[in-house]
């Protein structure tokens, strides 16, 4: 079955599975600790189960590595799915409307298919390698915004030195902390903001990897903090910084972080 059409029938599982739980505090449930080392909470669990069922029934993959259970053989003859099932869990937890389904599909090392669902509000986001980036199935585009004064950015932060970003806080127009990494670089891809920028270091393949082609193939950027491109390990307990933006702006931001 093909990759995308895949994905819609697990977003519609994990939608109807985890939509009583959203906003309760069932939901934040501590059940384990996952594999990335930080507690599963039981809509993570829920969310992730039902993935897990829907490959049993369709090898999408060889190996599936995912935030909660780590690395899985699976039927499939090739390719690595990077799963995040429910990327934004406080927001979910909590019943902020921000939060997301992230399966990325990767070859030899290389991501070629990404879908991002917002399960808050049902959009969908999707890119494949070299043919262009959608959201519900419409080309989209990064902006156009060029200067950093009209520009809005979502800039995370977390025990760093906040002096790293001061002075880009003070030039950008606005910015945002939305706490869901996968839809937020998908909103680069879409032009609702022009740059996401993580310097916790705990960001993850499985965070990442889907919104980063979706963000790319709108013609955006993404790097690390010197501008060099950024690679991820294929495991869930390493993480990394990030920068993404729609391209214009990438390396103003970069010399204002220095």
């Amino acid at each position: 079955m093909e990759f995308l059409e895949s994905c819609n029938r697990i977003a519609h599982d994990v939608a109807s599975s985890v939509k009583d739980l959203i906003g309760t505090p069932e939901a934040g449930e501590v059940i384990r600790m996952g594999a990335d080392g930080t507690p599963t909470k039981r809509i993570d669990q829920v969310a992730e189960d039902c993935v897990l069922a829907y490959l049993e029934d369709e090898p999408l993959c060889r190996i599936l590595i995912s935030e909660e259970i780590g690395k899985k053989e699976c039927k499939g003859e090739k390719g690595t799915i990077f799963l995040d099932p429910i990327d934004g869990t406080f927001n979910a937890v909590t019943g902020i409307p921000f939060f997301a389904l992230s399966i990325a599909y990767a070859e030899e090392g290389r991501v070629e298919k990404a879908f991002v669902h917002d399960l808050a509000n049902g959009e969908t986001f999707s890119a494949i390698r070299g043919r262009g980036a959608w959201l519900d199935g419409d080309p989209i585009r990064v902006s156009g915004i060029s200067l950093l004064d009209e520009s809005a950015m979502s800039i995370y932060g977390r025990k760093f030195d906040p002096s790293r970003v001061m002075q880009l806080g003070m030039k950008i127009r606005r910015f945002r902390q939305l706490g869901a990494s996968a839809l937020e670089l998908s909103y680069i891809g879409c032009g609702r903001i022009d740059g996401f920028i993580d310097l916790r270091g705990t960001l993850r393949v499985t965070d990442a990897a889907a919104g980063m082609l979706v963000c790319t193939e709108a013609c955006g950027m993404v790097s690390d903090l010197n501008g060099a491109g950024i690679r991820f390990p294929d495991e869930v307990t390493i993480g990394r910084c990030l920068i993404a933006t729609n391209g214009v702006l990438h390396r103003k931001v970069i010399e204002y972080l220095r």
